[in-house]
């Protein structure tokens, strides 16, 4: 007959169970300390390449946007609040708050916005508000060099504040919402569709998208209510056009 676990051997077990969760709990800290260092060396690294390059950031937005994903990578935010004693990073390590500029540039970005709204209904693509800000910029005398990637983080900025401002893609292309309405599946592929071509048809989306007429008809009455598509009646089938593309042909000009 086996004869039953003795207490010596449940003594030992329960030794043996505490020493490796000790070990373990060396483990732990020893790797956390080690991280804790990687991250502090990084980061002085970091504060010496902004002062090195303190010029680039601010002027170039190519080195502006690498600069910016570096920060990210390790936790720290360029648009974060500069509203303590210290400052935000930026600040401290450029001797200047560089979420000014992006907080700024969001201004901007809403007056192209809520100026173009009544044309194309609260969707404007990226590129068309960097080219209308760097042409006023122009007009004035002045210059600026704005990248996509700055019009992107400025619009970030203003999630805060819930002022329904999005980035949404409709392809390739990325668009800034400024209006709180959200698009529905069958409305964002009618504005993908026209972002091919620049134009879409009833026929277009019966044949291509396999829809009935109603639901055709539907969404593009939708579409119509709310700006986001203009039509052309002079055609022998009505054409219903991206407002992105007049203005781009605008703009050119």
């Amino acid at each position: 007959m086996r004869k039953g676990v003795g207490l010596g051997a449940l003594t030992r077990n329960t030794q043996t169970s505490q020493q490796y969760a000790s070990h373990g709990q060396l483990l732990q800290k020893s790797h956390i300390d080690e991280l804790t260092t990687q991250l502090a060396v990084f980061q002085a690294s970091l504060s010496q390449f902004s002062r090195t390059h303190a010029k680039d950031i601010r002027s170039n937005p190519a080195f502006r946007a690498e600069f910016a994903r570096m920060c990210t990578a390790i936790g720290v935010d360029p648009l974060a609040s500069s509203s303590n004693k210290k400052g935000s990073f930026w600040a401290e390590m450029l001797g200047t708050s560089v979420n000014d500029f992006y907080f700024e540039l969001a201004v901007r970005v809403v007056e192209v916005c809520r100026r173009t709204r009544q044309e194309n209904g609260g969707l404007i693509a990226v590129t068309e508000v960097r080219e209308r800000i760097m042409r006023q910029d122009e007009s004035i005398g002045g210059s600026s060099d704005v990248s996509e990637d700055d019009i992107l983080r400025a619009v970030d900025a203003l999630k805060p504040l819930s002022s329904g401002f999005a980035v949404i893609g409709l392809g390739r292309r990325q668009m800034i919402r400024s209006v709180p309405k959200e698009l529905n599946t069958d409305q964002s592929t009618v504005l993908e569709a026209t972002q091919v071509l620049g134009f879409i048809t009833h026929s277009m989306l019966r044949v291509n998208l396999g829809w009935d007429g109603a639901r055709v008809q539907t969404v593009i009455d939708d579409l119509l209510s709310d700006s986001l598509i203009w039509l052309d009646d002079q055609a022998d089938e009505k054409e219903y056009w991206a407002p992105s593309f007049f203005k781009k042909v605008k703009l050119n000009n």
